[in-house]
């Protein structure tokens, strides 16, 4: 089989690589570059770039570097920098796995007579019916299933995930056996294009006006405190916003920019047993309304029980506030490993 295999520079992309030479599979890797200004952390970076094609050398491989800037531009940072202004929080890791890389990257791989796509994400990709299930990685604390779960079967019934039956440790273990110079690399947790000098504040402030607000008590309406950049607060966040009354702790419950206004709560406001969705997307067919299922709202958090509407999930219990902009990934109720599909919080 001629394999395409997304290389970062990571340990992951590389032992997915080396994995799939070592299976006797034509590979050739291909490091994306995506953003086109200054960059010291993600998948971004020149450093990176040389970490892909020099493990790319070790296990024997041909390496190239695709230019997507343009797209990622388009369809990652400018909706990331849209979404803030309006009041959500997005998340960019997700747009750019939808868009870039099992979008643009798959499209590519297709033309250029690439069998598959193979990526380094700690997921699962199986079936033997015609019909292609997501499933989790086996090291669950690195399991990427969240991140994914917005792939359909036209996608998944072309793409390998050749590290997801391995454990982290597993990854390390190999990379280090056939002496790949990523085997002790450390895991990227940034988002590739906000420099750690600068962080998410330098970022946006220098793309959009960034504006204080006050922050209202929902309880009792009353102004408590003021936040220096309103676009930059996240429904259900705690920590930064300098405010107590009577010793609660407060969470933004709601974010209006227009009205330049978080409106906070104490910890039971932070619940709702509902969130409104847009957007879904399924990995086999769309559940039903009034079908059970398994949410989750964060890329490692936990799961829920939850009812889907179409337009809303129904949580049976309480659950923290979900940020709008952020994704819902849903997974079988009975089977808890399987994703069915993905939604983003309206």
């Amino acid at each position: 089989m001629r394999v395409l295999v997304a290389m970062s520079g990571g340990v992951d992309s590389s032992v997915a690589a080396s994995l799939l030479a070592d299976a006797g599979h034509d590979v050739v890797g291909a490091t994306l570059k995506l953003w086109g200004g200054a960059s010291d952390s993600g998948c971004c970076s020149v450093a990176d770039v040389d970490d892909a094609r020099r493990v790319a050398d070790e296990i024997g491989v041909a390496h190239h570097v695709f230019n997507f800037t343009d797209d990622f531009d388009a369809s990652v940072v400018a909706p990331y920098v849209g979404d803030h202004s309006a009041g959500r929080t997005p998340n960019p890791c997700i747009e750019c796995n939808r868009h870039i890389k099992f979008g643009t990257l798959l499209d590519r791989a297709r033309r250029l007579g690439f069998d598959a796509l193979a990526t380094g994400h700690h997921a699962g990709v199986d079936g033997d019916t015609g019909r292609w299930r997501l499933r989790r990685g086996a090291d669950r604390a690195k399991d990427q299933s969240y991140v994914l779960s917005m792939l359909t079967q036209a996608e998944l019934s072309q793409v390998l995930l050749p590290v997801g039956v391995l454990t982290k440790a597993q990854v390390r273990a190999h990379a280090a056996e056939r002496g790949l110079r990523t085997a002790l690399k450390a895991d990227s947790q940034d988002v590739c294009f906000i420099r750690s000098t600068e962080g998410r504040r330098g970022f946006l402030g220098d793309r959009l006006p960034l504006h204080a607000g006050e922050i209202v008590d929902s309880a009792t309406g009353a102004v408590v405190g003021t936040v220096p950049a309103v676009e930059l607060v996240t429904v259900g966040q705690r920590r930064g916003l300098g405010v107590t009354v009577d010793g609660r702790r407060l969470y933004a419950l709601a974010v209006d920019v227009d009205a330049r206004r978080v409106v906070v709560g104490g910890a039971d406001a932070a619940l709702s047993d509902r969130v409104g969705v847009c957007r879904p997307t399924w990995v086999d067919g769309p559940l039903e309304t009034g079908a059970r299922a398994v949410a989750q709202t964060s890329a490692h958090g936990p799961t829920a029980l939850c009812t889907w509407l179409g337009d809303a999930v129904v949580f049976d219990e309480p659950h923290p506030l979900v940020a709008p902009g952020q994704t819902i990934a849903l997974y079988d109720e009975d089977d808890n490993d399987t994703v069915t599909g993905s939604a983003v919080a309206a």
